[in-house]
Order: C-alpha cells, then sequence, then structure tokens
C-alpha cells in the first residue's frame, strides 16, 4: 500500500518520519535559542558601555539631577494619588447614586444589615436611658421623702 491511500493521520505518525520531525523541531530550537543567547549579549554589552560612558556625567550632574528626580517622583506619586482618589469618589458616588434609586449595588444588604443594628442598638439605648432616669428619679423622691 503506498502513501497516496492512506490517511493523513497516519502518515503524519509515521515511525519513519518522526526522526527527520524531531531533527527539524531541534534544529529550530537550537536556532531560536542561539539568536536569543547572541541578542541577550548584545544588550548586556550595550547596556555595559552606556552605563561605563553614562557614569561621570551623572556623577558630575547629580546635585541637579538628584532633586530632579525628587521631584519629578513626587510629582507623579501626587499624580497617580489624585487620580486614584478621583476614581475612588467616581466609584463611591456611582454606588450612592444606584443605592439611593432603588438599584441593588454590591454591598448594599450588608449596609441595610448594619443599618438595622444600629436602629435596635439605638432603640436599645433608649430604653435603657429611659429605666436609668426611672431609677434616678425614684432614687431622688426616697432621698427627699427620707430626709
Amino acid at each position: 500500500m503506498s502513501d497516496h491511500s492512506r490517511p493523513v493521520s497516519q502518515a503524519l505518525y509515521d515511525p519513519s518520519s518522526t526522526s527527520s520531525r524531531q531533527a527539524v523541531k531541534f534544529l529550530t530550537a537550537v536556532t531560536i535559542g542561539a539568536t536569543l543567547l547572541i541578542l541577550s549579549g548584545l544588550t548586556l554589552t550595550g547596556t555595559v558601555i552606556a552605563l561605563i560612558l553614562a557614569t561621570p556625567v551623572l556623577v558630575l550632574f547629580s546635585p541637579i539631577l538628584v532633586p530632579a528626580g525628587i521631584v519629578l517622583f513626587l510629582v507623579a506619586a501626587g499624580l497617580v494619588v489624585s487620580g486614584g482618589c478621583g476614581v475612588v469618589a467616581m466609584t463611591a458616588l456611582s454606588w450612592i447614586y444606584n443605592y439611593v434609586t432603588g438599584k441593588h449595588p454590591m454591598g448594599a444588604d450588608r449596609l441595610d444589615y448594619a443599618r438595622m443594628r444600629i436602629a435596635d442598638k439605638a432603640r436599645d439605648m433608649k430604653e435603657k436611658a429611659k429605666e436609668y432616669g426611672q431609677f434616678v428619679q425614684h432614687k431622688a423622691r426616697e432621698a427627699t421623702q427620707g430626709a
């Protein structure tokens, strides 16, 4: 039976063609790996040469560059913080709008539960204060009647 009459799947897994496939895969991997290794070496060499050439310039201009770097860092940090605060504010306002309009945003059930617990505690404290006030009034009457 010739190769033309066999299905493609059998022709792909033919034992005689696997060694040549493995050789092609190996050569491709070696070629790509060697190329990347050479590029990595060139990049490292260029970086070291640039650092050697730039070091005297950096040392000479360090009294100017260090404060400028600090200022740039502070400006960038301020922009990031203000942008983050703006995003948080917009998110909070959107959540509040959704909550007030009756939509059920994420976490609204926990807020309702906390509000209910606070109202219950406030009611309990009001009752305890009323009872304590009555107790104090009773003691005051006893003290005035006994005198």
